[in-house]
Order: structure tokens, then sequence, then C-alpha cells
């Protein structure tokens, strides 16, 4: 009896267990179900499609027209039934024969079965229907339907339209339709081809209650076409009308006047500017928003990335020129003091720069179109990667050769020579020479290094920079990590290079002992030397007034989201005024820079990632405006004389170089032209979904594309030719580039397709 109790208790327990699991796997197929039927009817809202903008709708009508798929009287009251005859209809049109395609297996795919047996949901997978935002709700166009469906095994794009010849009542939100619109397409396609952006089009010309009223009086398949060519132009030129109405209200171009309204545009920008210059200081310092560390890690970034490549472009102007700048072959060919014609083409530089702010100069950055921009700053980026190559090849050239003497000059060997007239070297037993062993260098050892201590700057670097995207450590850390990218690498290479491999000799930068400052004695030139040094600062002038307000207007664009405003006229002069200083001083000239002003707005950027048309991209959120991380940047490069030669000297070139690639791999992040030719690279089911794919025919953009990499290979040919003459009227063609964008190209490609281009990200 004990024993039978024990057992029956067993028996109950087991069976209230068999309740509980049963109602428990009840209750969570019930909550599946549920969550199943939100996911399907989740709405995504998608904006109507542009007529006049995007070309791929046009496109799709006409490819509909082409091979029209029309069911003017269907009588079938199912839906699942529309859907078999109009798929049937589809199968059996020889122009859209789809020989590998099972239709049924289509049917299926339309919908979605969720549940269980308990509960059974019947779905349509993907569809479109247009709402209207009222007062009390959002309302739906019940009247028609637009069904979606991605086939695998398709080969082109179908759309079937069907009429009822009843309005049918088929759930809620569906309680009158009139109109099924079917859309099929392959599941590889293109982003502006896929079986949304189709819908789009459709759904568009769709929503207007007067077209569906004129299809509902369609008596004839021709009648039912024309219908749609003219709702086609009527939302073509509704939105024409639209623009044209908006350009009026835009400010028109600046005129002739503009520039005689004298210190105009340096008083805007003060006033503009003066209210929010206490903020450039507080801001991230006090208050609730702080951003201590982020401004440490960007003035540390700062001072790296201004110091190291000055110190890189000094060596190598050091090298080949004597250790002056270019101007110095000039002033040996004409028999010139060097300071004072220096510090006279500066002074003629400031002069023009100033007039140009005080003129309204920089009025004339509304003709750099974004492209110009681009070409100009790849360009830099480009000149990076060159003085990088051009330095590791001269030491491959000089090293990577047999086993030699230890420096490999005529003065070494002249030193043995008179060494062993004084018996300071022992012949051998068989006569020739023996030398010691550090006379004798296997230099292979020093550009293999020098190489792997640059490409490991670059990796490190670069690695660290896309650290942000990394799911390891906690988003703070990886945020650090990334701001200092750049001082890691440096620092971890420099020890590498200086210490690890401290028996390999790397080359470093020279160090030449003397004043810091030199006043320039003007005295020495003489009228004729004047004139000319006018015609250099002018061409200098140039220089700097383009680089100036490309940088500004780079710095300031839209996807930047600076909100204190420009002071471009103002920077203009205020680089006059300082550079009038740094003439007279025989100091280098000081003007606004990329890449590094892009980049010091990049580090102190909010950034986060966000996802469109299954693309990834990173955009800024917001930027902390500061004017403390390049004060004190500035502050650090003025206490990096006392660090002259060393430890500074401990920064090999190979690392400089490093820094070099790094500078113009990171730099050129966003640039669309980057982007574009990348294009020319990719299968077009992989273009993204970005606002000139879908504005623009993709012919257009590749015609395009070709013609800024050959203003970009223009610009490469005179700017690194190595005569110094060729180097002067650079600025001349980087003048030329505006007409070629403003009047030449214009006749080649039409001028919204140019404008869409040169836009930013919409």
């Amino acid at each position: 009896m004990e024993n039978m109790a024990i057992l029956l208790l067993w028996s109950r327990v087991t069976y209230d267990y068999k309740k509980l699991y049963i109602y428990m796997l009840f209750t969570l197929n019930i909550f599946f179900c549920i969550a199943y039927m939100y996911l399907c009817v989740f709405p995504q809202y998608v904006k109507l499609m542009n007529f006049e903008e995007e070309v791929r709708a046009h496109r799709d009508l006409d490819g509909f027209l082409e091979r029209a798929s029309i069911l003017l009287h269907e009588d079938e009251a199912s839906l699942d039934d529309v859907l078999k005859t109009m798929l049937r209809h589809v199968s059996q049109d020889p122009h859209t024969a789809e020989p590998s395609c099972n239709f049924e297996e289509i049917m299926s795919s339309l919908f979605t079965d969720a549940g269980s047996q308990e509960v059974n949901v019947h779905l349509l997978s993907e569809t479109l229907q247009c709402v209207t935002a009222t007062a009390t709700g959002i309302q739906y166009q019940q009247s028609w339907l637009c069904i979606l469906c991605n086939v695998k095994n398709l080969q082109r794009r179908h759309v079937c339209i069907s009429r009822l010849d009843r309005p049918q009542n088929w759930g809620e939100n569906c309680a009158e339709v009139r109109y099924v619109i079917l859309i099929l397409a392959p599941s590889k396609m293109k982003s502006t081809k896929t079986a949304m952006e189709l819908g789009r089009t459709f759904a568009s010309m769709f929503s207007d209650i007067s077209f569906r009223q004129k299809l509902l009086e369609s008596k004839t398949q021709e009648e039912f076409k024309e219908a749609l060519l003219i709702q086609r132009y009527h939302l073509t030129a509704s939105v024409c009308m639209f623009v044209c109405f908006n350009t009026v209200s835009l400010p028109l171009q600046c005129k002739c006047r503009d520039f005689f309204r004298v210190g105009r545009g340096i008083y805007e920008d003060l006033c503009r500017r003066l209210p929010l210059y206490p903020s450039d200081f507080t801001d991230g310092l006090v208050g609730n928003n702080k951003a201590l560390v982020k401004f440490m890690t960007t003035s540390i970034f700062l001072y790296i990335a201004v110091l190291l490549p000055a110190i890189a472009f000094g060596s190598l102007n050091d090298e080949s020129t004597r250790g002056e700048i270019v101007i110095r072959g000039v002033c040996d060919d004409y028999e010139l003091d060097f300071a004072a014609f220096y510090a006279c083409i500066g002074l003629w530089n400031s002069l023009f720069l100033i007039i140009g702010g005080v003129f309204n100069l920089s009025l004339l950055v509304k003709l750099f179109k974004r492209s110009i921009e681009e070409v100009i700053a790849l360009f830099i980026s480009i000149a990076f990667v060159a003085d990088a190559v051009k330095g590791t090849v001269k030491i491959f050239h000089e090293y990577y050769h047999a086993p030699t003497l230890a420096n490999g000059s005529a003065a070494e060997l002249n030193r043995i020579s008179g060494s062993l007239h004084i018996g300071e070297l022992n012949l051998t037993e068989t006569g020739p020479v023996s030398l010691p062993e550090s006379f004798i260098l296997c230099t292979r050892a020093r550009p293999l290094l020098f190489l792997l201590l640059m490409l490991g700057t670059l990796w490190v670097g670069y690695t660290l920079y896309q650290f942000r995207r990394s799911p390891f450590l906690h988003v703070k850390m990886r945020e650090i990590l990334s701001d200092c990218a750049l001082p890691i690498s440096v620092l971890v290479f420099s020890y590498v290079g200086s210490y690890v491999f401290n028996d390999i000799a790397l080359p470093v930068f020279n160090f030449h002992e003397g004043p810091v400052f030199q006043i320039a004695p003007l005295d020495k030139l003489t009228g004729a030397s004047v004139l000319s040094a006018m015609g250099l600062g002018f061409l200098l002038f140039l220089l700097i007034f383009i680089d100036q307000n490309i940088v500004v207007s780079l710095t300031n664009a839209p996807e930047n989201r600076l909100l204190k405003g420009t002071a471009y006229h103002w920077d203009l002069t205020l680089s006059g005024l300082i550079n009038i200083l740094m003439s007279v001083l025989g100091l280098p000239w000081m003007h606004a820079a990329f890449p590094h002003s892009t980049l010091h707005v990049r580090q102190l950027a909010i950034v986060e990632e966000r996802v469109e048309g299954g693309h990834l991209y990173e955009t800024i959120v917001s930027v902390k405006e500061t004017r403390v991380t390049s004060l004190v940047a500035n502050i650090l490069i003025g206490v990096s004389l006392f660090l002259l030669p060393v430890p500074l000297q401990w920064i090999p070139k190979p690392v400089l170089y490093g820094l070099f690639l790094h500078i113009a791999l990171t730099s050129i992040d966003g640039n669309q032209m980057c982007d574009r030719m990348a294009l020319l690279l990719k299968e077009q089911t992989s273009y993204p979904p970005t606002h000139y794919i879908r504005k623009v025919p993709q012919r257009k953009i590749h015609y395009f594309t070709f013609l800024q990499m050959v203003q970009l290979l223009f610009l490469c040919a005179f700017g690194m030719y190595p005569l110094p003459y060729m180097k002067m009227i650079f600025p001349l063609l980087m003048f030329i580039l505006i007409p070629i964008r403003n009047c030449l190209l214009p006749r080649i490609i039409e001028a919204k397709y140019l404008d869409i281009m040169d836009a930013q990200r919409m």
C-alpha cells in the first residue's frame, strides 16, 4: 500500500507537470504567433517616387508599357484567385516567359503562414499602401493594393495590374480593393531596381484619386496605358513647378557690386562669430555635456598630425633644396638674397590676402562646386602618398644591394687608405687588407625594416581608427582607442625602430643649429626684384586663396553639422595679417590646411552607424565646436622646440612616411569622388542607395567620374613635376578647374545631373 500510494502520487505530480508543460507551449505558441503577425503588419514608411528627379521612375514605366500585363475585367472574389489569375497571365505571356521559374512556388511565397493548428494566419508577405496623416490618425487608401515579391529564379522584373469588376473586402485596411498591382523581381538586383523601388513607382501613381478614376473609365488596354502616360506627365510637371516656385525665393548669385561693399563680409563674419566666441572656449569644459577625454585625445592627435608631417616635409625639402624651399632655385638663378626675396614674396602675398578679405573675394567660393573640392582634396592625399613612396624608393635605391662599406663613400676609402700609410691597419698573410667587421654593412636590412615600420604604422593606425566599429571592449574604450590611433601607432613603431632594432641605423631628419628667427634684409632687393616678387606673391595668393576657401568649405559641409557659422572673409584677412609677421621673421606661411582641418572636425564629432537599404554608413550626429583643442595643440608644437633634436629624432623617417599614408587614407572618408570611382569596380547589386544613384543615369555617373579623374591626372602631372618653375604656375592650373566645371562640363552632361552629383547626401 505504501508503494502504491507513492506511485499514485508520482503519477499525479507528473500529470500536473504535463498540463503545465502543454499550457506553456500553447502560451508561447500564441505569443510567437502574435509577434509574427505584428512583424508582418508593422508598417515601414517609404517616400513617394520623385518623377522629376529619380530617373528610374520613367524607366520603370517605359519597361512596363513595352510588355504590359493588364487585366481589366477580373471577376474573382478572393485574393488568392486573383493572384493565381495574374500569375497565370504572366506565365503565359510570350514576351515575359520564365522557363526556369515555378509560378506555384511564387504563389506560395506571396503569403506567409504563421502559427500552429490552433492559430493559422494567412498574410501577404510584403505590400505597399498609401496612407494619409490626419488629425484623427492615419487613414489608408483602401481602393488599391500593391503586392511585392522577390523571387530567386526570375530573370527579369514583372509588373501585372488587375482591375476588378467590383470592389472587394479583403480585411482590415483593404475593405474596397479595386486595383491589384503585382510586382515580381529577382532577389539579387541593383538597389534602384528592387521590387520595393519598382513598387514605389506604381504606388506613387496610384496614390492620386483622380488618376484612379480615369483608370476606372478606361475601356481598353490602350486607354489604360494612355492614362499612365498622362499621370507620369502630371507628376513630373507638378514637381517642376514646385522646384521653379521655390527657386524664386533663393538668393541671387553674387554680383559685381558685392565685391565693392568694402569690409562688409568681414563685418558680417564678426557679427556672426563674436557672440559665440566665449562658448568656443567653454563648450565641453563646463556644463552638463563635458568632453574632457575627447578634447585631450583630439589635442594629441592634432599635435602629431601637424608637427610630424611638417618635420617630414621639411626633411624632404632639406634633402632636395639644401635646407631651403623651392624658391631657393630662383634665387640661385638670379643671384638674389634668399631671406629678403622670401620675405618680399610673403609680404606681397599678405597684401593680396588682406585685399581679398576686404573686397569680399571669398564670395567666389560659390563657384567651387563639390566636385572641384573633391578633386583638389584627393590630389593633396595623393601628394602625401607620393612623398612617402618617393622617400621609400630613395632608401631602396641607396641601400638595397650587395654588402658594401659602411657608408659607401669615397671619403671612407680615402680614410682607410690613409690608415694604411700610417700603419693603423694590418696586412694579412696573403697581402690584401683585412677590414674590421664594423666596416662591412649588410644594407638590405635597412630598407626592409624601413618598409615594415612604414606599413606597420599605417596598419596599426588605421586598424585602431576603425576600432570604433568593433564589437570588442566598451563603447567608451573603443572611442578612445579610435581617437588615439595616430599617437599610439607613432609611439609603438618609433620604439620598435629606435630601441628594438637599434643595431640597424635608420634615417632620421637632420637638425641644423641656428637662430629660430631671422629678420629679413629687405634693403638688399632691387626694384626689379620687388616687382618679380609681386608676381610670385600673386601666384602664392591664388594657391592660399583656393586652398583656404576649399578647406573651410569642406570643414563646414552640411554633413558635418557645424552650427556656429563660417567666417570666410575674416579668416582670409587674418591669414594675411599673420603671414606678414611670418614673412619678416623668415618663418613658414600659415593658412587652413587639408586634411588636418577636416580630420580635426572628425575627431571632435560624435558618430553613429546607420543602415539604409542594406548598406551601413557612418553619419555625424554632432560636433563639439571648440578652439581649446587647436590652442593646446599649437602650444605643444611651441614646446616641441625644446625637444630638438632629442627625443624627436627618435622618430625614424619610415614612421613619418607611415603617418603620411595614414593621413591620406583617413582623409578620403566621405569623398564622393572615391565612392563613385569604386562603383567602376563593383557589380550593380552592390551599389549603395545614394541620392545620385537614384536620380542620375548610371552612364552619366561614370562619365562624370571619368572627367573628374582626367582633371585629377592633369593636376598630378603638373603639380608633381620636378621642375620648380612648373610648380609656380600650379595655382593657375587649379583655378582653371572652375571654368571647366561651370562652363565646359554642362555641355557634356546635363546641368541638372551635375547639380545632383555635386549636392550633399540627401
